[in-house]
């Protein structure tokens, strides 16, 4: 493999990377990014490693040797130090991150992101080990936009709702909307990281993603992950589109969302990964703004898509609406529109998202399509008892 340069023209050391949450959707990514472009080391640190199987074994891969699986639940493991000394770079990405649990399990959703989150980054400061956390474009929570009264003109000022990672102000809901115990927590987590930065020399980085989408996302219910529970709307969509029932638009999917493509996305991280002296003390959006829509165009756009990759006819009522509390349950609360400001990320990382909306939903459902087709077979030919 040819010397990697980083931005600045000087050649990439290989590294250590310790990464926690490796098993999961962005995880898998990241691990198959750096196994096949990089001379980099990886402690994959999981609950799980389904996603990542294929990266672990046979022996004759070519990266054999460079990435070992530990099978670490972080909350309660004395090895997790450790491997955090053994490494030069530690990579956070373990978190619930399912709106779903927000309001129903607000517990585990404070003590997964920021209580869990708190040896992570301990460990890293007293080691003097570099960190690039994980947080979510939720610590913005709503817009200053979302405020004004619905006809005035300034809800269309981007001034009013662009997300700017050092300006723009972090605004949720009563505590009574519970959905905001996950954007809080994580808010938290970040300011401790912060301060940690501020007051004991920690080099960190954090990341926000806005909606990373691509294969191995999420979960279709039953089939890669749990029978119970609701995955983010991406892949509640993905999943009635495959069991062809009519898709739930929430309050009528008036929200605005912006979807970047995971390949794009991961390509962020790597800038990152390798650019420390650009990327240390940093907080970056990683979204495309380009690919903005309404939660009901983004219905529309998938029944479209999937028609097109699954061959099947479109349902006579492609979709429903429901209310919050009906879908999510009481103390539901949600952000208006997700734009993010790139201008820190273009500056320091040179970053731009490439995949349209279109192709990224293609490539998705393509693999949930397949996927899931596989699932069916293979359950039916699963012997029954006579």
């Amino acid at each position: 493999m040819a010397a990697r340069m980083d931005l600045d023209g000087r050649p990439i050391k290989p590294m250590t990377i310790c990464m926690i949450g490796a098993g999961g959707f962005i995880g898998s990514h990241l691990c198959e990014k750096l196994m096949a472009e990089t001379p980099h080391k990886v402690l994959a640190l999981d609950v799980y490693n389904d996603k990542i199987k294929h990266l672990l074994e046979p022996d004759s891969l070519p990266w054999a040797g460079r990435i070992e699986f530990h099978r670490i639940n972080i909350k309660h493991d004395s090895r997790l130090e450790g491997l955090i000394k053994m490494a030069d770079l530690t990579i956070n990405l373990a978190a619930i991150c399912t709106p779903a649990d927000y309001n129903t399990r607000p517990l585990d959703t404070i003590y997964s992101n920021f209580i869990d989150a708190l040896p992570v980054v301990k460990y890293c400061s007293e080691n003097n080990k570099r960190l690039i956390h994980f947080s979510t474009c939720e610590v913005y929570g709503k817009t200053i936009g979302s405020f004004l009264p619905r006809d005035s003109p300034l809800r269309k000022d981007p001034a009013y709702y662009v997300l700017k990672e050092d300006t723009s102000p972090c605004i949720f809901g009563s505590i009574e909307k519970q959905r905001w115990s996950y954007a809080c927590a994580k808010q938290l987590i970040e300011r401790l990281i912060y301060a940690e930065g501020a007051e004991n020399g920690l080099d960190f980085t954090i990341v926000r993603p806005f909606n990373w989408i691509g294969p191995r996302m999420d979960f279709i219910p039953g089939i890669d992950g749990p029978s119970e529970g609701v995955p983010r709307v991406l892949a509640c969509f993905s999943n009635n589109l495959l069991r062809r029932e009519p898709l739930k638009l929430v309050d009528g999917g008036q929200s605005q969302r912006t979807f970047v493509y995971i390949k794009d996305a991961i390509e962020a991280v790597l800038l990152m990964i390798e650019n420390p002296d650009r990327a240390n003390g940093h907080i970056f959006n990683v979204g495309n703004p380009n690919n903005e829509v309404t939660v009901r165009q983004l219905a529309e756009m998938m029944t479209q898509v999937y028609t097109k990759v699954s061959g099947e006819p479109m349902l006579q009522s492609p979709s429903i609406d429901v209310s919050s509390k009906e879908f999510y349950g009481e103390g539901y609360d949600d952000s208006d529109k997700r734009i993010p400001d790139m201008t820190i990320i273009n500056k320091q990382l040179g970053w731009n998202p490439k995949t349209s909306l279109w192709d990224l939903l293609e490539s998705t459902l393509t693999y949930q399509h397949r996927t899931y087709a596989e699932a069916i077979k293979k359950s039916m030919a699963k012997p029954t008892a006579s």
